[in-house]
């Protein structure tokens, strides 16, 4: 049975499930009834950083347009356009033993693709969340549900896994953005 994570909370994952290695981080979200006129698209980034906290290369930048880091441990499997139907939108899957040693986080955002321009935020957003599945057996080991804390934010960074004392933990973030993408590239050292 998955843990339920509430925001700001921390737990052990490689730890409690001694062996783990393979995972997919699934995210998931739905759209309020909208009646703007454009189609609503919502992207999963995933940033690699040091233990500065920042991004060393562009390659550790993981987008639709960048599928993955430099050696394949961690990967996006494709970026949905709609969000429609239930289950997970957009998954990221990662070996956790493959992670170079240089990267001490591995942080998960969702941003709204062209917010500014299509008048689109995180207030018209619902039912988001993020979890985390053993691959091998398919068991789901955390859940975080966002919950509607949201209201002119454009990103959200949704949680956080990282090294400490050898073993990978998550973090349930949940932390807003009012300037989506271009703020979450400035602060994780990319600009």
């Amino acid at each position: 049975m998955a843990i339920n994570l509430s925001k700001g909370q921390k737990i052990d994952l490689t730890k409690t499930n001694p062996g783990l290695s393979k995972i997919k981080v699934g995210l998931g979200w739905d759209t309020n009834k909208y009646d703007g006129g454009k189609d609503f698209d919502l992207d999963v980034s995933v940033f690699l950083t040091n233990a500065n906290g920042k991004v060393d290369k562009e390659t550790n930048f993981i987008f639709f347009n960048n599928k993955q880091n430099e050696n394949g441990s961690v990967v996006h499997a494709g970026d949905n356009r709609t969000g429609e139907g239930d289950g997970d939108d957009e998954v990221i899957d990662i070996d956790l033993k493959s992670i170079p040693a240089d990267v001490e986080k591995v942080a998960f955002t969702i941003t709204i693709y062209e917010a500014e321009q299509r008048s689109q935020n995180f207030g018209q957003v619902s039912r988001s969340y993020v979890r985390i599945v053993n691959e091998e057996s398919n068991v789901e080991l955390i859940r975080f549900d966002l919950g509607e804390d949201f209201s002119v934010e454009t990103g959200v960074v949704v949680g956080e896994l990282y090294r400490n004392a050898g073993e990978w933990k998550f973090s349930a973030i949940g932390s807003g953005y009012k300037d989506g993408l271009a703020g979450l590239t400035r602060d994780y050292g990319l600009q």
